[in-house]
């Protein structure tokens, strides 16, 4: 049977203003970096989106690398877009990024106009779009000077290839100088996908004042710390979790240290009612300056169980004192290196 939307996903719907700007996002946002590839059970991210849409997700976030193998996700949602959401596209917001790897030789990395355009080209035809709401400098590049860069992502706004861009793990004063850039070419800075959780605070540290100052949006990426803010961990490493299978997530931040933090935190949560990953994208979501949490999910189940976190999104300052006792730096920021300026 073919899929027929909720239609009352909206009446219990929250959504939240991007910034200054006139876009607003769902405060949730489902992110296919992981489980959405060609190596992942097709119908089983299908199953997810659909389940997404149904409970008011209108934020759909992607990059050109993501799968595996790479490109592979932007293949399978373009499929799901066709066989599931070919007349209501206009209620999506779609984005998706370059910046890391994506094919051999020097014009497949980085910041170069080049590499900006042509990646954008491709990720519309894998997902047979002919714009995005929102594209993203994945991350900001040394080999670029980030005029071409910032300049690139202004280019694809005029030729109405992207409707907003954004810019991820960037630091304050390089995130400064990008909305200058943009400003200059008539293009605003819509938003800034920055990493961010209870045990990588690191944009509490000058990034999110600075993009109250300027206007611009915040979507928080891995709020659960790639899982290990979930109760996976509570009594070891599980097979098929990420850390059994020496992906992105490494066994190294499985630390007594910071499987004490978890175990600490998880009980706030119980006693608060919620699973340790609903406290923690509530915890993202307590400040107003961000404006999403970028979530993943394996399973229709795991997804539920993210979104129900908003069922409680308010902390007493007992609360909020006793989580910073526990919720602090725990070595697990992949990103920081390019992320310090």
């Amino acid at each position: 049977m073919s899929y027929q939307p909720n239609p009352k996903r909206y009446e219990q719907a929250s959504f939240r203003r991007c910034g200054r700007a006139g876009l607003v996002l769902p405060p949730i946002s489902l992110g296919l970096w992981q489980n959405f590839g060609g190596d992942d059970v097709f119908e089983t991210g299908r199953a997810v989106i659909r389940r997404a849409f149904d409970r008011g997700v209108t934020h759909f976030d992607l990059a050109n690398n993501y799968g595996p193998p790479y490109g592979s996700a932007e293949e399978n949602f373009g499929e799901i877009l066709r066989k599931d959401f070919r007349d209501h596209r206009d209620e999506m917001v779609i984005s998706s990024k370059a910046g890391w790897d994506m094919w051999p030789g020097p014009y497949g990395i980085g910041g170069s106009r080049k590499y900006l355009i042509a990646s954008l080209d491709q990720s519309l035809k894998r997902m047979g779009l002919e714009y995005v709401d929102i594209f993203y400098s994945h991350r900001p590049s040394d080999e670029a000077p980030l005029e071409e860069t910032i300049g690139a992502l202004a280019h694809l706004v005029r030729q109405g290839k992207a409707l907003y861009v954004g810019i991820s793990s960037y630091g304050p004063e390089r995130t400064k100088k990008a909305a200058k850039i943009l400003s200059g070419e008539g293009v605003p800075l819509l938003i800034h996908q920055p990493s961010y959780s209870m045990l990588n605070r690191w944009v509490e540290k000058g990034l999110l004042e600075t993009l109250a100052s300027l206007g611009v949006g915040c979507i928080a990426f891995s709020p659960l710390a790639q899982g290990l803010l979930t109760d996976k961990y509570l009594k070891g490493i599980p097979e098929s979790s990420r850390a059994s299978l020496n992906g992105s997530f490494s066994k190294e931040f499985l630390t007594e240290e910071n499987l004490a933090r978890v175990r600490a935190l998880h009980e706030i949560a119980t006693a608060r009612g919620q699973s340790l990953a609903q406290m923690a994208i509530a915890w993202v979501l307590r400040d107003k300056r961000v404006t999403s949490a970028l979530i993943g999910a394996r399973s229709v189940a795991q997804l539920d169980n993210s979104l129900d976190a908003l069922h409680n999104l308010k902390f007493s300052d007992e609360e909020l004192k006793r989580i910073d006792g526990h919720a602090s730096d725990a070595g697990i920021d992949l990103w920081r290196t390019v992320s310090a300026e």
